[in-house]
């Protein structure tokens, strides 16, 4: 693919700042367990890129993130294995059917649903910095269906795994080196199945690439961000166990959450008037006015 000489100035900077945003990104999420995908995906959105295509990016970038991050924990022991035999397929099965479901909708409904969960994420990674961890006893049941919503969750917005398996599992007590190791790992393969399914959705026609997408995203700089992303979290992986030591999680896991709702909040506004065209809001704005 052939760039123009005057655009490279504009993908340099395009790639500094998703390298940045895939070194923070990925660094909060190997010290808590979360929030890569909805960091990065709130930025994605934010620059105009539809629902479909941002988790598209998101996930081929976690392929390498996660497998760097999973191969640290690996070596460091940080891994359950019972709690990730059953994470992984339950977080494999849940993706694929959220990835096939998202490339259905229209762009701007499901961008609209998309923002409201990314903002009710933030919030609850607000909230469990306050609250901190439970000290309940930890137990494996529900495990498979929470790992069914985290990975159904994960392909529609980009970001879910962490903060739906994550805050559930330290909720109920288990001990956060196993939890973060076991659903960082797992997320990996979840990853690897929800891309086949999106590069699946590519070659039946159901999804289509340029379908949505903003003017201002162009091929090269969707390939400047993605590169960016995956070279800031492959950096930032090794790095995430040293980080959880002189950085309070909670710190980080509060400041991430702020993050997110404002850029859901400043999203939200930008497509209210698109939002209100869409003829399903037409019509409960019809059925719910009064007579």
């Amino acid at each position: 693919m052939e760039v123009s000489p005057d655009l490279w100035p504009a993908l340099a900077v395009t790639f500094g700042l998703f390298l940045a945003v895939g070194f923070f990104a990925q660094l909060v999420d190997g010290a808590v367990g979360m929030a890569y995908g909805v960091i990065s995906s709130s930025v994605l959105l934010a620059f105009g890129v539809p629902p479909a295509q941002a988790s598209a990016t998101i996930h081929v970038a976690k392929c390498f993130t996660n497998g760097a991050s999973g191969i640290s924990h690996l070596l460091h022991r940080n891994v359950d294995w019972l709690l990730l035999s059953r994470l992984t397929p339950a977080g494999v099965i849940g993706g694929v059917i959220g990835a096939y479901l998202l490339t259905g909708f229209a762009i701007d409904f499901i961008k609209a649903l998309v923002v409201a969960y990314l903002a009710g994420l933030g919030l609850v990674m607000f909230v469990r910095a306050i609250r901190g961890a439970s000290d309940r006893p930890p137990h494996l049941r529900h495990v498979i269906p929470v790992g069914l919503v985290g990975g159904f969750l994960d392909a529609s917005g980009g970001g879910g795994w962490g903060p739906i398996v994550t805050s559930t599992l330290l909720g109920r007590g288990h001990a956060p080196r196993y939890v973060i190791g076991s659903v960082n790992t797992a997320e990996f393969f979840v990853a690897v199945a929800i891309s086949a399914a999106f590069l699946w959705t590519i070659f039946t026609g159901r999804f289509d690439l340029d379908e949505g997408m903003a003017v201002a995203v162009t091929a090269s700089e969707a390939i400047a961000a993605l590169t960016g992303l995956i070279l800031g979290g492959v950096v930032a992986a090794p790095l995430a166990g040293y980080v959880t030591k002189v950085a309070p999680a909670r710190v980080l896991l509060a400041a991430a959450g702020l993050l997110v709702v404002a850029l859901s909040v400043w999203q939200g506004v930008q497509l209210w008037p698109y939002l209100l065209e869409e003829p399903m809001v037409q019509h409960f704005a019809k059925v719910l006015s009064p007579r």
